[in-house]
């Protein structure tokens, strides 16, 4: 099957499954019931990101057998997106302690950077940082924190599958631009398609949300696919982690002004920027669009310069993420919540 038909039949059945999912959810009563800590007000399904993950995975056995992934790579993917995404449809279902969860995350981590392979060097203004065992650490806390900033990060309709597919895109570009006659590019593309038929019945209202299955698996995913382009050239890695600036630093600065004020930073909460935002504007819609304008019209081309070797990665993720900061501070991210706007 040619790339292009796979990633439209990948987009047409999350689009049934979500929908499948959604009249499940609703028979079995499996619904987020605003709360004080909500940012809707409707009762609304959840578990629709268990679409997702059966979509990409079925197109990532798809890509395998037909040579386009390797076997280290789909094993790393399945693996570890499967542990995660299971144990967060068990949490949507009944809730799982939150040290249990975090150890699972953490062996998912683990069994994805196992089949991965040996991690690449970190480029550093043009040197290349070999960090050795330590960066097994790293990569794996990198990866649960990736993974849980998004779970923190969904909150309202459509940002979530908005981000994933703007990231996607870059980083199918960036392959593009920095190894055009590889194939590594076909793994985010895949991803992205899967996302887009979810995001038809999230956005811009949602009739059902990714649940914590969802949530958790995308920024898991995202993390390895970060990882594995650093395989590909070291200054790759940068380009995701610029693209995936909105999400890191709302949710970087969130979580340390919530520390910093010795709040319970792991309860759940509204002082993330987005959120704030979507209050001021009285709409999810404005802030989800924002975010995509974002990741298109100041990450992307910043990514491109890096991709294309024009700028060097960390000097681009500098620049980028500057007037990130001063966003996140401008909707008061982190700030207590009875605190104005």
């Amino acid at each position: 099957m040619h790339p292009w038909g796979l990633f439209l039949l990948s987009a047409g059945l999350s689009l049934l499954l979500t929908w499948f999912i959604r009249r499940y959810a609703l028979a079995r009563n499996l619904i987020d019931v605003p709360n004080i800590r909500s940012s809707h007000q409707i009762p609304t399904p959840r578990g629709g990101g268990l679409a997702i993950v059966v979509t990409f995975f079925a197109g990532l056995l798809c890509l395998w057998l037909t040579d386009s992934l390797p076997t280290q790579a789909l094993l790393a993917l399945t693996g570890a997106g499967g542990l995660v995404a299971w144990v967060g449809f068990l949490d949507d279902r009944r809730h799982i302690a939150p040290r249990w969860r975090l150890a699972a995350h953490f062996l998912g981590a683990a069994w994805g950077l196992f089949w991965l392979g040996q991690l690449p060097p970190l480029s550093v203004f043009g040197h290349l940082l070999y960090l050795g065992w330590s960066g097994y650490l790293l990569a794996a806390v990198y990866l649960v924190w990736l993974l849980n900033l998004y779970n923190f990060m969904d909150g309202i309709d459509g940002i979530a599958g908005i981000e994933a597919i703007t990231v996607c895109l870059g980083g199918s570009i960036a392959y593009a631009l920095s190894a055009p006659a590889g194939q590594s590019w076909l793994a985010p593309a895949l991803l992205l398609s899967a996302v887009a038929g979810f995001l038809f019945w999230n956005f811009p209202r949602a009739k059902i949300f990714l649940g914590d299955s969802g949530s958790g698996f995308l920024g898991l995913i995202l993390g390895l696919l970060s990882i594995q382009a650093a395989q590909v050239d070291p200054e790759l890695f940068w380009c995701w982690l610029i693209l995936l600036g909105v999400f890191i630093v709302d949710a970087t600065t969130t979580l340390l002004r919530r520390v910093i004020q010795g709040e319970t930073f792991h309860e759940a909460h509204r002082s993330h920027a987005y959120q704030y935002a979507s209050r001021r504007f009285a709409a999810h819609r404005h802030v989800s669009i924002a975010v995509g304008l974002i990741n298109l019209l100041w990450l992307l081309p910043i990514t491109l310069l890096v991709a294309r070797g024009s700028l060097p990665g960390l000097v681009g993720l500098l620049i980028a993420y500057a007037p990130l900061v001063w966003c996140a501070f401008r909707y008061k991210a982190g700030a207590k919540e009875q605190q104005k706007v």
